[in-house]
Order: C-alpha cells, then sequence, then structure tokens
C-alpha cells in the first residue's frame, strides 16, 4: 500500500468521524430544542416546591414565573423585600401558587445560609435554580481597574460561587433521601471559554460549569438531574435592558425555552439562538485570537470611543434643553 493510498484512508477516516460528530450534534440539537417543545419533562415529579435565587429580577424572576405556571410552588430569595413581595403576590395572582420569601444578600458570604436553611426545613424541595449572580464592573476592564477591588472581589466569589455550592448544601439531602431531584445552575457564555476585561467573571462562571458537571455525575445515579445554563445575552439590568432581537432573548423566552430542556440535556445555552452564538463563536472567535493582546486592545478603545460619543450625545441633548 503506498503512501497516498495510506493517506487517503486516514483522510476519509477522518471525515467520517467528523460528519458522525456533526450528525450527532445535530441530532442532540433537535431533540433539546425542538423536541423539548413538545415532549416536556413534569417538573411536578421532582417535588412540591422550588427554590430560586435572585429571583426579582431578570432570569430568576422569569424562571420562578415559568416554573409557577407550570405547577410547582415557590420560594423566592432577593436581596429587596419589597421586590421579594411584589414578585410573591404577582405569582400568586396569575398562576396561583403558593410562595414563601427569604430576604437576604448573597454577597455577605456564609452567615447568609443558617437563615435560609431555618426557613426552607420541612419543604418538600424538588427544584432548585441556583441563578443570583454579579459583574464587576458595567464595562470591558482590567482586573486593577476594578473599582472597590477588595470588596468586590468578594462579594462577586461569595455571590456566584459560594452561593451555588451553599445553596446546593443546603437541598441536596433531601433530594437524595427522596430519590429525585433537579438543580438548575445558571453559567454564562462568557464562562465557556476564558474571557479577558471580564476576567473575574468569566472565572466564576467556570466554577459553575465544572462544579454542575461534576455534580451531575456524581449523583444521576440517585435520581438527582444537575443542569447548567449558558446563556449568551438576555435583556436584564444586568446587561441595561438591551433592545430583543434574534440575538438577545427577553428574559421570559429565554426561561420558557430553556426549563424545555430539562430531561434532554444536563448543559445547554438555553435556546437556540445563543447555542448558535456560541458554537460561531468557537469556529470564528478562537481562544489564540480571543486572548490576544491586540483584540484587547481594540476592544478598550472601541468602547472608550463609544463612551465619548454617549457623552457629546449627553452634552448635546442638555444644551438644547
Amino acid at each position: 500500500m503506498s503512501l497516498t493510498d495510506i493517506m487517503a484512508i486516514f483522510g476519509g477516516l477522518t471525515a467520517a468521524f467528523y460528519l458522525l460528530k456533526l450528525t450527532w450534534s445535530c441530532c442532540c440539537g433537535f431533540r433539546e430544542f425542538f423536541l423539548s417543545e413538545y415532549w416536556r419533562v413534569d417538573l411536578r415529579e421532582y417535588g412540591q416546591w422550588a427554590v430560586v435565587t435572585g429571583a426579582t429580577s431578570g432570569i430568576g424572576r422569569a424562571y420562578a414565573s415559568e416554573l409557577a405556571r407550570r405547577g410547582l410552588d415557590l420560594v423566592l430569595i432577593g436581596r429587596s423585600d419589597d421586590k421579594l413581595q411584589m414578585a410573591a403576590k404577582e405569582i400568586e395572582n396569575e398562576y396561583g401558587q403558593k410562595t414563601r420569601t427569604i430576604q437576604v444578600d448573597f454577597t455577605e458570604g456564609c452567615s447568609t445560609y443558617p437563615t435560609i436553611a431555618k426557613e426552607i426545613q420541612g419543604l418538600e424541595i424538588g427544584i432548585l435554580v441556583n441563578n443570583v449572580g454579579m459583574t464587576c464592573t458595567d464595562n470591558f476592564a482590567y482586573f486593577l481597574e476594578i473599582p472597590d477591588a477588595e470588596q468586590k472581589i468578594t462579594e462577586i466569589i461569595n455571590c456566584n460561587m459560594l452561593s451555588v455550592s451553599q445553596m446546593t448544601r443546603l437541598v441536596l439531602p433531601g433530594m437524595v433521601d427522596r430519590g429525585t431531584g433537579l438543580i438548575i445552575n445558571i453559567s454564562s457564555e462568557a464562562g465557556v471559554r476564558p474571557q479577558p476585561l471580564l476576567t473575574l467573571y468569566s472565572a466564576t462562571k467556570i466554577f459553575v460549569t465544572y462544579f454542575s458537571q461534576c455534580l451531575h455525575a456524581e449523583y444521576k445515579s440517585k435520581g438527582i438531574t444537575v443542569q447548567c445554563v449558558a446563556p449568551s445575552m438576555v435583556s436584564t439590568n444586568m446587561t441595561h435592558n438591551m433592545p430583543v432581537n434574534w440575538l438577545v432573548k427577553s428574559a421570559a423566552a429565554f426561561a420558557r425555552e430553556a426549563v424545555n430542556t430539562v430531561g434532554h440535556c444536563s448543559y445547554t445555552s438555553g435556546c437556540l439562538s445563543h447555542a448558535l452564538q456560541s458554537a460561531a463563536l468557537t469556529l470564528l472567535l478562537p481562544d489564540w485570537i480571543r486572548m490576544s493582546t491586540c483584540l484587547i486592545r481594540k476592544l478598550r478603545s472601541h468602547q472608550d470611543a463609544t463612551k465619548q460619543e454617549s457623552a457629546h450625545t449627553e452634552r448635546a441633548a442638555a444644551k438644547k434643553q
């Protein structure tokens, strides 16, 4: 057999491998984002109550409403008591489900969890949504440019990482005893690959992803499903309520599609649009480009130009008034 024949066989096998891989990915995607619309898991089988952290706005609020719409009672956890009471009232009025509220600040660390443990004691918690999260800054920034860095670093680790592991510690034993349960951890597209200028946020979100995947592997044999959801852009307060379009989902639309994926996958972008965006970013923006000094400088220069243009527009509007 000649070298040409060997190379041809090797090339054919490689092409067949990638074709099979692509076919499998398409089949999984079809099940995840199309069949799931009609083949839904009955979430009430996990238990009577769902606990949602960061439940007063954005994705957390949308998840709470979606779970209530599907027949679960809600424990809403957040920082603002007024917003918690408002969310609870709206859910009770619209869906007729029972609600409880717990006011805590997850940035405060370990002192938060005895209060939560006391409030949820005795409840049949079937679903936990670890949604609460925060960013360091509103814009792209170098690590040392984080305002009030000493305090902010601790707060974001407490909020984005400690909350996920500690809330899981509180509810998982009851799920294991019953032999069923669902934990949904909200990660981010910013945590799928390293994201300079969002360094701390990106690092905390990859923790959520790895924690979820490892936990699912450990406890799936005990009837527990741990799903990691890594959305791209969703119109929330964190993203300055960006206009909704084919790239940016509304929180309600995203939550509805993401909840549909439960039982069909343990890791998901949450919706088809975000899955396609993630695949495109992987192909068009590999890590060697993403991590390059050139791209980082361009992102910063574009951001600075946008800020100057916005400030100029504001000054012009003020003069007209």
